[in-house]
C-alpha cells in the first residue's frame, strides 16, 4: 500500500499539557511517522505518515481531543508530501 501523509494543525489547550508527548506515543502504537512541535501561536503541528488507516487512526484520536489533559477547539488538516519522508516520530 502507498504512505500516505497529512499535516494538521491543533488550536486550543495544546500546549504545556502532555499533548506531544502523548501524540507520539499514540503514533507510535499505530505505526506513524512524523513529528508533534508547539508552534510560536499556541498551537501545535503534527506530521502523521503512514498507511492511510493508520494515518486516519490517529487522525480521529486528535479530533476526539488527544490527552485527557488537553482541550481541541479548532483542527486543520491537509494532505502533506514531505521531500524526505520522516522515520520514526519526533517531538520537538
Amino acid at each position: 500500500m502507498a504512505e500516505v501523509c497529512s499535516k494538521i494543525w491543533l488550536y486550543g489547550v495544546v500546549q504545556g499539557v502532555g499533548f506531544r508527548y502523548n501524540t507520539q506515543t499514540q503514533a507510535k502504537r499505530l505505526g506513524v511517522n512524523g513529528y508533534a512541535r508547539n508552534l510560536d501561536d499556541g498551537g501545535v503541528e503534527v506530521l502523521a505518515c503512514g498507511e492511510a488507516q493508520q494515518v486516519e487512526a490517529l487522525l480521529a484520536w486528535l479530533k476526539a481531543g488527544g490527552p485527557r489533559s488537553a482541550r481541541v477547539d479548532k483542527l486543520l488538516v491537509e494532505p502533506h508530501q514531505p521531500a524526505q519522508p520522516p522515520h520514526g516520530f519526533t517531538t520537538g
